[in-house]
């Protein structure tokens, strides 16, 4: 029997980062972009990375009354272990339901 832990490292990144946001945020729409070619070469990235940079836009109720500092820090809280295992970078839009529909 495999742990959770083994099952999650056979996911892409990508795949991780949507299954945590969605699940803790209860997104109502996730939008998760890999961005690591771009960055190929770039200093602090190690020549065979992959899956370093990304740009991640959701909507979430749970933004409801959390300025944007707030918002970002909820994201990078629950990302955590992603960054701590080669997620160099992300670029984050974190916007409300009524945010989206102009309200």
């Amino acid at each position: 029997m495999m742990s959770s832990r083994g099952a999650s490292a056979m996911l892409s990144r990508a795949s991780r980062i949507k299954q945590k946001l969605q699940s803790a945020l209860e997104a109502t729409a996730l939008d998760i972009e890999d961005v690591s070619y771009k960055h190929a070469g770039h200093a602090a990235v190690k020549s065979d990375a992959t899956e370093t940079h990304f740009n991640v836009k959701i909507v979430s109720q749970k933004f409801e009354g959390q300025n944007l500092v707030k918002r970002h820090r909820m994201v990078y809280d629950l990302l955590a272990e992603e960054l701590q295992s080669g997620l160099h970078a992300l670029s984050i839009v974190a916007k409300t339901p009524q945010e989206v529909a102009g309200r």
